[in-house]
């Protein structure tokens, strides 16, 4: 007679231990932002919350959750009352995802911005982005010249010690500054670098009036460097791009700096505006 195969454990092992990670996941839910996002999805998708009573039959909350979810999200500028009653989304929220899209869009149509930046001045063309008080270097394009810089894509430095470091912080306060760098005295790596927040000050403030930051052996030695900012459609400074290469050929060249300013901000201001960005009126 055949023998009759034993049960599996296993695999009422495996469903109790699918059922405990399905528990756990679900208790480290939080219900109030749930809730929140609940609300807030329901607006975003043409709900109206004219009728409180009326939503929260809609999304399955009662009426005073409602209304105290509202008065939290309008707060943070998530959503907006409407002249005629209820509620939109609000430009926080556009910002925020206009910011997301953004990113997506930016490294597409940074690719070819950086591809004929690089090809057109045969230097090493970068596009970076902040990452707190450092500069993150995100694409690089390099000629058939080859590497002549050690910045590597990933690299993450202190943002006051490169030229797009400083392109992406030089809108920022002082208070705003020193609250995203730290107090003096600031990270060097060469004579030129700024050890202080004064001395940062009257370098950004010149790159600003300038409309890009240059470094001439400031970061590597024998390496000179230009930035110009990119802004996304709302107007804010999200990356910089910055093209890189030795001294000796900017010293060999006396028209390659006025050449290297003009095509980084040429550059720049065509990444802008792919990403939606209108010098007037900013959309």
């Amino acid at each position: 007679m055949p023998k009759t195969a034993a049960p599996d454990d296993s695999l009422d092992n495996a469903t109790e231990l699918d059922n405990d990670d399905a528990s756990g996941a679900a208790q480290a839910l939080v219900t109030p932002v749930m809730r929140g996002l609940r609300l807030l999805r329901f607006i975003a998708e043409g709900g109206s919350t004219a009728n409180l009573s009326e939503v929260g039959r809609r999304i399955d909350m009662n009426r005073v959750t409602v209304m105290r979810l509202l008065a939290t999200l309008e707060h943070e500028g998530m959503v907006e009352r409407l002249p005629q009653g209820g509620h939109t989304v609000g430009f926080s929220f556009l910002k925020l995802a206009s910011r997301v899209l953004a990113a997506n869009d930016l490294t597409t149509f940074a690719r070819r911005v950086l591809a004929q930046l690089s090809s057109s001045l045969q230097l090493s063309a970068y596009l970076a982005v902040p990452d707190g008080g450092h500069v993150l270097y995100l694409l690089r394009d390099m000629p058939n010249t080859g590497l002549v810089s050690n910045i590597q894509v990933g690299s993450r430095v202190p943002a006051h010690l490169t030229t797009p470091g400083r392109m992406l912080i030089a809108h920022l306060s002082p208070e705003a500054l020193r609250e995203r760098l730290g107090d003096d005295p600031l990270p060097t790596v060469t004579g030129q670098s700024p050890a202080t927040h004064a001395r940062l000050a009257e370098i950004l403030g010149a790159d600003l009036e300038r409309g890009c930051a240059w470094s001439f052996s400031a970061f590597e030695p024998g390496i000179d460097a230009c930035a110009a900012p990119v802004m996304d459609a709302t107007g804010d400074v999200i990356a910089a791009i910055s093209v890189a290469g030795p001294q000796q050929r900017f010293e060999a060249d006396g028209t390659l700096r006025e050449r290297v300013e003009k095509e980084v901000k040429a550059a720049a201001k065509d990444l802008s505006a792919l990403l939606g960005y209108r010098a007037n009126g900013k959309r």
